[in-house]
């Protein structure tokens, strides 16, 4: 569910959403919201949880983080029931519509259904023109809303097998979750780009993008939901089935760099440790002589603890970052907006003054807040700034759940190396290579093999068809928020 292009406070690619779902457990809303907390990360912009008590269902969304709807007591007495889903959302549109907060919930012949959605399909334009021609009514102007039509026009008798034929029409990354009366049901696309698992809380069953979300109740992680699996969560337990043709696995390699909590188990793995192996590879690669290593905080800090661990340099913290400057800021006057990056980010001088810095940051997308960082740094008395990122530079957009910017905004993709590091302003520049980010991960592939990730954004390599994108219906993001 991707937005359209508007304005941003920060130079990063952002993930879309996170979803949680639980069924079995007399509390289930408040359960999803304490799970939606752990997953704010993943988008900061709107939340919204839909609940069933197996009769009826109820509904509550808004603007804002989960905690300025959901830590009120009377909102959560009105979500009843033992089933419920919910979702995060993140846009960068300058206007948020609560009309696309989701869960989207619709009224069918079979009951009501609500479905949250991680991912951007990529054919959804050409699809919701079709739809509307056969007379389909649109009330968002999500793509997730395609799926809810293409579900409604289905022939097919159970809802199991009518998500499933809306499934086999939709192009791009999707993990899902959709909540019935009997069920919570959980999908993740056969190439598995957005991550889902599996969880259990005494007889409750859960599903969540990531298992720092089961951290937080104290929930049992189960198991990954593997690429192209249909799971039931109903009084039977949890069932699994695989309707979908198999595909090369493709799971998001960006997860495991920067949108995943630290905390969070990926496919078995430690997003912690691998940050750290991450910076350990970059240091090994592309070492310079250095006094002390810095992280931009957050998302670069287990990278440089690994990066400093392997250089023998030591590591501090170099830049201190305000945890409460919020995306609704306005800066009153045009005289001070150059200071706007100092509202996030503020050098620690005494670490600094006089050193040769190695600044460790997670990607350089369009390369100003890296620019800002460096000037902050060189300002507080850096001898020498040299910057080390840890993923490969970022050359293409992606277009499956990933905000970034169109391909001519994207600084690696405007220079080579030695232009990138003059237009920040540093000493030195370097990116992990793909092959390091690989062997980091794990896998130990090689650029060339057949690969387990989406790595489209270094590469250009997508793994499934743009039809949208090759239809000329847009030219950027495949988005259906952009409002006339």
């Amino acid at each position: 569910m991707l937005p359209a292009p508007g304005p941003r406070d920060d130079d990063r690619p952002h993930e879309e959403c996170g979803i949680f779902g639980i069924f079995g457990h007399p509390s289930a809303a408040a359960h999803v919201a304490l799970g939606l907390h752990a997953l704010q990360h993943r988008g900061q912009e709107a939340a919204g949880i839909v609940a069933s008590d197996g009769k009826r269902f109820f509904n509550a969304k808004g603007l804002g983080v989960v905690s300025d709807h959901f830590a009120q007591e009377a909102t959560m007495r009105e979500l009843k029931g033992s089933r419920a889903i919910g979702h995060v959302r993140y846009s960068t549109t300058g206007e948020t519509l609560l009309r696309n907060v989701q869960p989207l919930f619709a009224e069918f012949e079979f009951g009501g259904l609500a479905i949250g959605h991680n991912g951007n399909l990529t054919n959804a334009l050409g699809l919701r023109r079709d739809l509307v021609r056969r007379g389909c009514l649109f009330q968002s102007t999500t793509d997730t809303e395609v799926i809810i039509h293409l579900i409604a026009k289905s022939a097919f008798s159970t809802v199991e097998d009518r998500i499933i034929d809306a499934l086999r029409q939709v192009e791009g990354a999707y993990s899902l979750v959709a909540l019935t009366a009997r069920s919570v049901i959980g999908v993740r696309d056969p190439h598995g780009f957005r991550p889902l698992v599996l969880g259990r809380l005494e007889n409750a069953h859960i599903l969540a993008s990531e298992t720092c979300a089961l951290d937080i109740l104290g929930a049992q992680f189960v198991r990954d939901i593997e690429p192209g699996e249909l799971v039931i969560l109903d009084d039977q337990g949890v069932r699994s089935i695989k309707p979908f043709p198999k595909a090369p696995r493709r799971f998001c390699i960006f997860e495991y760099i920067y949108f995943a909590r630290p905390d969070t188990l990926l496919e078995g793995v430690s997003v912690y440790q691998t940050r750290k192996r991450i910076g350990a590879e970059l240091a090994r690669e592309s070492h310079v002589p250095a006094d002390v290593v810095i992280p931009v905080p957050d998302s670069g800090v287990p990278a440089a603890i690994g990066y400093a661990e392997e250089a023998g340099v030591p590591f501090e913290l170099g830049i201190i970052r305000n945890h409460y400057v919020g995306r609704t800021f306005i800066e009153p006057t045009d005289g001070i907006r150059h200071l706007g990056v100092k509202m996030k980010h503020n050098a620690n001088r005494a670490e600094i003054a006089g050193k040769r810095v190695i600044l460790v940051d997670d990607s350089i997308v369009r390369g100003t807040t890296s620019t800002k960082i460096v000037t902050m740094v060189r300002q507080a008395g850096a001898a020498e700034v040299h910057m080390r990122i840890s993923s490969p530079p970022t050359t293409h957009s992606c277009f499956f759940g990933i905000d970034t910017p169109e391909r001519d905004k994207l600084l690696a993709a405007r220079y080579d190396l030695a232009g990138m590091a003059k237009e920040i302003g540093v000493d030195s520049l370097a990116f992990i290579s793909i092959e390091g980010l690989y062997r980091a991960v794990g896998t130990g592939a090689r650029l060339g093999e057949s690969r387990r990730y989406c790595d489209a954004c270094f590469t250009g390599d997508y793994p499934v068809p743009l039809s949208d994108q090759q239809g000329g219906e847009v030219n950027r993001q495949l988005s259906l928020l952009a409002e006339s």
